[in-house]
């Protein structure tokens, strides 16, 4: 190996900001930090997580409806925050200060989280299990400390992985073949996290104490924090390269005041800088791409551009007009994330309503299973399919198709939306069953059913299956689509979808209680959902996952690919 060749061609330097040396620094001698910090976040996050609807009802003494709303709401905030972060990380802070800076509020939160459910006057008072009092100020502190978790793990969610990836070198052909081999399990720690939160914290929420159910992920995110800063001086750093939100507004001022200047058929005129690096700070130049023409005025230099010196609000470089032009075309394959995101938020609502309803013993034993807990089998599906998916599939699919990762990212998500319409169907064929078998024997009034809850493992394993295909292909294609120095910020816009699908879920079970709900009728999601139709609910969901998989299709057919300069395919 050439001197020249032992470091890093992707703009990315070590920890005391010289040139990254590979043989001592990135790939997989540092993602076992990242992926084992990750792994703990996760952790923590799902055990305080999992379970909180039934919180929110049973010790908040909230109404199924007000419990599924609040959770809804507060688990869309966690992913909208993420673009807090990823502004701070790709502007200012770099990934690894956003990690370690916003750690801090998230430990802050979850310990606070951990005192308002055990601290005598700070949490709930209870009369029985399932009858508490909580006074304006105990929930108010039970919401804060759940609101500064938001905050917190929005400097995590969409540095990690972006973090992670980084660790390899896109110029570099053997480093680059491990990148999406890195998103494979860095998705399977996640899910090893959510394995211990949704059997063994749900348990301990539902059999020991909240108290504990909380302080447990407060002790699992000090360890994250650990591991993360063990890897220190082996990780590979991203120079953050400034504000993104400004260069995109100049690329469009630009593109608006030229907009009669007549851009030339010869694209290699267009303005870039002659260097062999771009303008803005640790980012590659990027090849032109001939589609959303009208911003390449941004970068057609005309007299006037240069009369008062250079003008970014008048003249762009090709490079920063493929940023804009990379983020639109993100956009709605972004927005075809957002009723897939409803589904997945199915889990922690009205899937754990449902089961809750349906005989939770396991056999013919004493022992009950939290209805929470049944996503352990979603869990297990990620576990089980992502060796598979590494290991199996993209083998032989790469045989047929050619390509490095067997499927391109965008053919992996839409499989993945072809699935999930399956667990929606899955789910209302078993709600329709139960329902049936209350009206034949008038079980409306049993909290728990004669019908074991072990049928509802279909739904979350196929849940579970979509996940691998949709959301590992997702945070891939967002972080291989986005510009150099946009990466978090394009993590976090993928993230945004589970946000946006939170929310979407909110409003739809709002405006169907509101529609469905009158005149004395109990509606679609009354308080006991033997009363219910929450299987109508399940069957909108599939078909508006059916219209959103025809919609994907459609925009996936004339997506341009980007690519940077130097960047191997």
């Amino acid at each position: 190996m050439e001197k020249d060749d032992i470091y890093t061609k992707d703009g990315t330097v070590d920890y005391k900001g010289n040139p990254a040396n590979k043989k001592e620094t990135g790939t997989w001698r540092a993602c076992p930090f990242i992926i084992g910090n990750e792994g703990c976040e996760r952790l923590a996050y799902y055990g305080m997580s999992t379970n909180l609807v039934l919180y929110f009802k049973h010790r908040l003494n909230q109404h199924s409806a007000v419990a599924t709303k609040n959770n809804q709401n507060w688990g869309g905030t966690c992913y909208i925050t993420p673009l807090i972060g990823a502004f701070l990380a790709d502007a200012y802070l770099g990934r690894y200060w956003t990690i370690a800076c916003f750690s801090i509020i998230y430990i802050f939160g979850m310990t606070l989280l951990a005192l308002s459910a055990s601290v005598h006057g700070i949490r709930p008072r209870c009369y029985t299990k399932d009858s508490c009092d909580p006074t304006d100020t105990q929930s108010a502190m039970a919401f804060l400390a759940l609101y500064l978790i938001a905050l917190g793990t929005g400097g995590i969610k969409p540095c990690v992985s972006s973090y992670g990836a980084d660790q390899f070198d896109d110029t570099d052909e053997k480093e680059k073949k491990h990148k999406s081999s890195f998103f494979n399990w860095f998705y399977f720690s996640i899910n090893i996290g959510a394995l211990i939160a949704a059997s063994v914290l749900v348990w301990v929420q539902d059999n020991v104490s909240w108290g504990w159910g909380f302080g447990i992920p407060a002790i699992a995110m000090a360890i994250a924090v650990c591991f993360f800063f063990s890897g220190t001086r082996l990780y590979r750093y991203q120079k953050p390269g400034g504000s993104p939100l400004t260069r995109l507004c100049q690329v469009l001022v630009a593109s608006i005041r030229k907009y009669k200047v007549a851009v030339p058929a010869d694209k290699s005129i267009l303005y870039e800088t002659a260097d062999a690096e771009s303008n803005i700070k640790g980012s590659r130049k990027i090849d032109h791409t001939t589609d959303l023409s009208f911003f390449d005025k941004a970068a057609v230099e005309t007299e006037r551009d240069h009369i008062k010196g250079s003008n970014l609000w008048r003249l762009c470089t090709v490079t920063q007009v493929e940023e804009l032009k990379a983020i639109i075309r993100l956009l709605p394959i972004w927005a075809s994330g957002i009723i897939f995101s409803t589904v997945y938020s199915q889990m922690g609502n009205l899937f754990v309503l449902q089961g809750e309803r349906m005989d939770t013993r396991v056999g013919h034993s004493k022992f009950r299973i939290p209805p929470a807990s049944l996503s352990i089998f979603d869990t297990l599906s990620v576990i089980f399919w992502v060796p598979i998916y590494d290991r199996i599939i993209v083998p032989a699919t790469r045989r047929f198709t050619g390509h490095k990762n067997g499927l391109t990212q965008l053919q992996r998500m839409g499989i993945g939306l072809f699935i999930s319409i399956f667990a929606m169907v899955a789910a209302a064929f078993l709600e329709r069953e139960r329902l049936k078998m209350i009206r034949r024997h008038n079980y409306y009034e049993l909290k728990e059913m004669p019908m074991t809850i072990f049928w509802q493992v279909p739904q979350y394993f196929l849940i579970g299956c979509a996940e691998v295909f949709t959301f590992i292909g997702q945070l891939e294609f967002f972080y291989e689509q986005a510009p150099d120095a946009m990466r978090s910020f394009c993590s976090a816009l993928s993230l945004t979808t589970v946000a946006l699908g939170s929310y979407l879920s909110s409003l739809l079970v709002t405006i169907v209680t509101s529609v469905t709900a009158k005149d004395g009728k109990p509606g679609w999601i009354p308080d006991n959902l033997n009363y219910g139709h929450v299987d109508y609910f399940f069957w909108l969901l599939a078909a508006l996952s059916v219209l959103n998989l025809a919609v994907f299709v459609w925009i996936a057919n004339w997506y341009t690919y980007k690519r940077a300069v130097g960047t191997l395919r």
